[in-house]
């Protein structure tokens, strides 16, 4: 931690200066938020700490197999009758001996092909599981918590986004798709109405209608606060597309060296070795978006002071860093893995590929070439294809064969399986079940049982421009302390209108 606590500068109330990038299965945990929340409050910053929407009922499941106090906690404050239904289930007392009983929490597709009972034990898992990350997030401190939700996982976000708006959540960011839905839903939560989410159906003429009622969690007479809506884009034509449709709060855009999945490139091109190539076409028009009088964010390479700067003068109210805090002390990243990439990082030996094929969802993926991981084609062709978690699967229309209705289907699961719910062996090709990958990379799902991959961007210039232990390591002031203390502040009203910049006063 850095030794001084002394103000960077005086900020005015208003939007993020630096918004903590949401990564992950459990990497961007409530500690990494909580962390940055509270670092921004004694630097005299404006931070978002974020926590990841991914995987959360597996996440608590496997914190309290773990006897994870915080999580009892938390769960108490959400329900105490459901917090018993949950750990009557789940939770294994005493401290942590390394041995894990291993249950999983089930399948999100049990909302759709569940019967009533396993559909509501379910339901109170998801609601429960985002309240207690975004509360645990917010304790203790009157900082901006953010979530962060990837569109493609679909059947979870009814459930995730009313557990987080009751935890007193105060931003929604949604990418990976055109989260055209996730307004509406907001607004009914905080009017207290049922709301709605058309989920995806392939091969099927119509959407599948998920529904959740917020008065079945919602103590008598609690309201909720509609929190602000970031969209989590690369391009200014999707920007502007929701802008006039729905009531979008503020934009994210994210280029293509950020880390996790990134938009396709426009050309469809490849290099030799199979990385897309980003050209001209895949350039967001700036000048478009902030014509649209919201505040807007750069994300992708933007970890350094001077590219801070940067994106104020371009008319960003800020930016958005994902990896500088992935290494940091507080992410929920194994040990080992953090410390195995800075070293990398140190001794200039780090590989980031762009992936084509990795993710189930069909996006680019960013993957940190490390031996032993699931980069490394030994262990990938080792290892037993599993379908156990399922967030990331894809809703399809059974043929009659099957029995008709919803089936759901992923291309990293076992080939034999996806071929016969209708997929075919190519889309399987090179695939990787990233709910065990990237939940075994931070230690959720065990790691000696399924192997790990690891994401990060493809900039890493980062790392030299923070105070670092002998070890390499550092906390996560230090990484809004680096990027924030040479930029000049650019100040918006409420209204997202900007102000002249300001200079900011080091100490």
């Amino acid at each position: 931690m850095s030794e001084s606590a002394t103000p960077l500068a005086t900020t005015a109330p208003g939007y993020p200066e630096l918004i903590q990038g949401g990564m992950g299965v459990a990497v961007s945990d409530w500690r990494l938020a909580r962390a940055v929340a509270m670092a921004g409050q004694r630097l005299g910053v404006r931070t978002l700490g974020v926590v990841s929407g991914t995987g959360l009922p597996v996440m608590l499941v496997d914190r309290l197999q773990a006897g994870d106090c915080d999580a009892v906690r938390a769960l108490n404050a959400f329900d105490p009758r459901i917090a018993r239904e949950i750990m009557g289930e789940y939770f294994v007392q005493g401290p942590w001996t390394g041995r894990r009983r291993g249950k999983l929490p089930p399948k999100p597709e049990v909302l759709v092909t569940g019967n009533e009972a396993t559909k509501t034990r379910m339901m109170k898992l998801a609601v429960a599981s985002a309240y207690v990350e975004v509360w645990l997030a917010k304790e203790g401190h009157s900082g901006p918590i953010g979530i962060n939700l990837l569109e493609k996982v679909q059947l979870m976000h009814l459930p995730a986004l009313l557990g987080a708006m009751m935890a007193g959540v105060d931003y929604v960011l949604v990418g990976a798709g055109i989260p055209y839905q996730i307004p509406a839903v907001l607004t009914s939560y905080a009017r207290n109405e049922p709301a709605s989410y058309r989920m995806d159906v392939a091969g099927a003429a119509d959407k599948h209608l998920l529904t959740l009622d917020p008065r079945d969690f919602l103590p008598e007479g609690a309201s909720l606060r509609r929190p602000e809506f970031v969209l989590i884009a690369s391009h200014h034509a999707l920007a502007m597309r929701l802008a006039a449709t729905v009531e979008v709060d503020g934009f994210v855009i994210e280029g293509p060296n950020a880390g996790g999945h990134n938009a396709p490139a426009r050309g469809k091109l490849t290099a030799e070795d199979g990385q897309p190539i980003y050209g001209d076409r895949d350039k967001p028009d700036l000048a478009k978006i902030a014509q649209l009088g919201k505040p807007f964010w750069l994300a992708g390479s933007y970890a350094t002071p001077a590219r801070v700067a940067e994106a104020r003068a371009l008319g960003a109210a800020g930016v958005q860093v994902g990896s500088a805090f992935a290494l940091c002390d507080e992410s929920g990243l194994r040990e080992g893995v953090k410390r195995e990439i800075r070293k990398r990082i140190a001794a200039e030996e780090l590989e980031v590929r762009t992936s084509t094929t990795a993710s189930p969802s069909g996006f680019p993926f960013q993957v940190v070439q490390l031996t032993g991981s699931l980069s490394d084609q030994r262990v990938y062709q080792a290892r037993n294809r599993v379908c156990n978690v399922g967030h990331l699967v894809e809703a399809y229309q059974k043929d009659e064969g099957e029995g008709g209705g919803i089936g759901f289907r992923c291309p990293s699961e076992p080939v034999d399986a996806f071929v016969r719910k209708g997929g075919t062996e190519a889309s399987t090709e090179g695939k990787i079940c990233l709910c065990n990958g990237l939940g075994a990379a931070a230690g959720v799902i065990n790691p000696e049982a399924e192997p790990f991959v690891a994401t990060l961007g493809k900039d890493v210039a980062f790392y030299r421009e923070i105070r670092t232990q002998e070890d390499g390591s550092y906390a996560a002031e230090d990484v809004v302390r680096a990027i924030l203390a040479a930029a000049p502040v650019r100040q918006f009203s409420t209204s997202g209108a900007v102000s002249k910049t300001a200079s900011r006063a080091v100490s």
